[in-house]
């Protein structure tokens, strides 16, 4: 485990995916959340530990890839009753402000991008930590989430439930766990 502290992590890193999770969860028929990832997704960004105003951050996520545990959910959700995957495979996410909110927690500010709408979305990141791997790569870790409303990108399909209610709820959160890797500097 690193010894370094938060002000010596300024730099450009790299998500590492493998070690990263992008998920989310919905309301289902008004009882229960329905939970599912993005196995494939990419980013970058820049993290200025000491003016956290520097820092920028940039997400693409491969639509197709997501998985809920049910093929026949994921074939829905990938057709044009959802994300009409087809015309627009990816989903993205670029930051347009970075602040500090206490100790080691930040709001991100950026637009987020489905289905060729843009919109603003707040993510909400605490800092999880600093080490370096038994490869020497530097990392830090992030985790968050952020709650938005799927109509405002004009993921409209639902269906009435019989007894009142609808079978899909309108707000969907957001989950990351995010581990990155330093990029190594030039000697």
């Amino acid at each position: 485990m690193s010894t370094a502290t938060v002000s010596s992590l300024t730099g450009s890193y790299t998500i590492d995916p493998s070690h990263s999770q992008i998920g989310f969860g919905a309301r289902h028929a008004m009882v229960t959340k329905v939970r599912g990832l993005f196995k494939e997704f990419s980013g970058s960004g820049y993290f200025d530990s000491e003016n956290p105003s520097n820092s920028k951050l940039q997400v693409v996520i491969a639509a197709a890839s997501i998985d809920t545990g049910n093929t026949d959910r994921d074939a829905h959700l990938r057709s044009n009753d959802f994300f009409s995957m087809d015309e627009f495979p990816q989903i993205s996410f670029t930051s347009t402000a970075f602040e500090k909110s206490d100790t080691d927690s930040y709001h991100v500010i950026g637009d987020l991008t489905m289905k060729g709408v843009s919109k603003s979305v707040t993510l909400d990141l605490e800092f999880t930590g600093n080490a370096v791997d038994p490869y020497n790569n530097a990392r830090i870790g992030f985790e968050g989430k952020t709650t938005v409303n799927r109509k405002d990108w004009g993921v409209n399909w639902n269906a009435a439930l019989e007894a009142g209610g609808v079978l899909v709820g309108e707000k969907v959160t957001l989950e990351f766990e995010i581990s990155a890797i330093r990029a190594q500097e030039a000697t």
